[in-house]
């Protein structure tokens, strides 16, 4: 086997018992979102190409047809990002869109490999000083990140590759099920609605 496949096949398997976590997650994302929240996701490099993958399934779909949910890469506003740099610092790049457009009760994402990224450090202080939930995805821990968030799943793998492939796939998981969740919140509301108008 390829070296690159044999590093992302071993460490698949060794986050494989963690993945009830993102079941959790799924559903308490599903709930946020059909309740009128917002997701929120930052990170940096192939990180924040990720948060923006996440984002797009969330606004576009995944796998269902379904309403658009509420979700923002904050890296992806270039104006913004470069206005806040240029007067706040880039460690505010983040956390200044979160205090922005987060509300208490939604959900902050933070992806970061090696979990000592400034910029998502300070969102995800900003997060929590505003009433978001707070998760993160993350290289080996411990670290900063995984410490500072309400919630974390962590990848032990050395190469910064692998952590990024590992987290694509958890992202693919989160969406399937947010999804799940999502369908069967709507078939309960729809039953409640056929019993009251009965």
């Amino acid at each position: 086997m390829h070296p690159h496949l044999s590093r992302l096949s071993t460490a698949l398997a060794a986050v494989d018992a963690e993945t009830p976590t993102i079941s959790v997650w799924g559903r308490k994302l599903a709930a946020v979102l059909t309740g009128g929240g917002r997701l929120l996701a930052c990170g940096n490099g192939g990180s924040a190409a990720e948060a923006q993958h996440l984002t797009a399934e969330l606004v576009g779909r995944f796998r269902d047809d379904r309403r658009p949910y509420a979700a923002i890469p904050l890296h992806a506003d270039t104006s913004a990002v470069s206005a806040i740099g240029n007067d706040f610092g880039a460690e505010e790049v983040y956390a200044r869109q979160v205090r922005a457009h987060g509300r208490p009760g939604d959900v902050l994402l933070c992806l970061s490999t090696s979990g000592t990224s400034p910029n998502v450090l300070a969102a995800a202080l900003a997060a929590r000083e505003s009433g978001l939930t707070t998760w993160a995805l993350t290289g080996p821990v411990p670290n900063p990140l995984a410490e500072l968030c309400d919630d974390a799943f962590a990848v032990a793998a050395a190469d910064t590759a692998t952590v990024q492939e590992v987290h694509l796939a958890v992202i693919h998981m989160l969406c399937a099920a947010m999804e799940e969740a999502c369908g069967e919140a709507e078939e309960t509301c729809e039953d409640l609605l056929e019993e009251a108008c009965g």
